[in-house]
């Protein structure tokens, strides 16, 4: 008995071993054991705030490798991540702005006022606010918070189009003197829209580049080691590229000096910061857009 017992000891030991092996293996793979979402969604890192910032009216060449702009060449892109072929989707303003933030042009094809609240398609803030997530917009010349003013000033409503949407309250949509000065405060998700002259739309792209280092450096610097990211576009080109426009990410989880020449437009942005915020729901054609990629570490 004992000369039988003796070889099944010693075969149980590698059988052991070859177990443990096995879910080790198993654990370390662990990660493609899921659906094709979730491992779509976990190449994405999941920082704490993202802020979006839109800019007016220039192509991609008129910005980067401009010395007109040298805090978005030299600070945003250098340290960040520039995504070579990125495209707006049409012209004018306005419908480019409800891609950005719905996936659809809501039926806008020119600049008008909408009528406030008159939509009621998903969104970017409608998905955060049934989520249970924060989002604001921090409108620069926005006469006082929640004003549904069409313009005033600087101010033009066609470029902040969370007004033409019944599911998100005027509340949210902030003077940008509202921006907070502690960033830990900052929403999940926000939007941030310069005036018609601050975002290069009636000023130069020299005056843009200056207001985003002065009211956003601090914030883009913090983000740099604080779980989150920024990201800088615009609506449109000058009509004179193909819509090719500059976009730039950067933040914690962007790796430095890092580019993508995959073509990009409003949807794959849209969508991309929906999956950074951790969100199952995806607005109009956001849902079958894929996710910026390449640019994280």
């Amino acid at each position: 008995m004992t000369a039988v017992k003796a070889p099944q000891r010693n075969r149980r030991r590698p059988l052991a071993a070859l177990a443990g092996a096995v879910s080790l293996t198993a654990a370390s793979i662990g990660l493609w054991a899921v659906t094709g979402s979730t491992a779509h969604a976990a190449a994405l890192p999941t920082p704490d705030h993202v802020v979006v910032v839109v800019m007016e009216n220039h192509a991609y060449s008129q910005v980067i490798g401009s010395s007109s702009a040298p805090y978005i060449n030299n600070t945003l892109k250098a340290g960040g991540a520039s995504l070579t072929q990125s495209y707006g989707l049409t012209h004018p303003s306005e419908p480019n702005y409800y891609m950005l933030f719905s996936g659809s042009n809501q039926g806008r094809t020119d600049d008008s006022c909408v009528g406030v609240g008159s939509i009621s398609a998903p969104n970017l803030a409608s998905e955060l606010i049934a989520a249970g997530k924060t989002w604001a917009s921090y409108n620069e010349s926005l006469p006082s918070q929640g004003s549904t003013t069409c313009s005033s000033g600087d101010y033009a409503q066609k470029h902040n189009p969370w007004f033409g949407f019944s599911n998100v309250p005027t509340s949210t949509a902030k003077t940008f003197a509202q921006f907070p000065t502690d960033y830990t405060t900052l929403p999940k998700v926000s939007f941030v829209t310069p005036n018609l002259c601050s975002d290069m739309h009636d000023c130069s792209v020299s005056t843009g580049d200056t207001w985003i280092k002065n009211k956003l450096g601090a914030y883009a610097t913090w983000a740099k080691t604080h779980n989150s990211v920024l990201a800088v576009t615009f609506d449109e080109d000058n009509k004179l590229s193909g819509n090719r426009i500059p976009t730039v990410f950067y933040g914690q989880h962007v790796t430095p000096g890092s580019s993508s020449s995959t073509t990009y437009n409003h949807y794959n942005v849209l969508r991309t910061v929906e999956d950074l915020a951790g969100l199952s729901a995806h607005a109009g054609n956001a849902a079958s857009a894929s996710d910026i990629t390449g640019i994280w570490n």
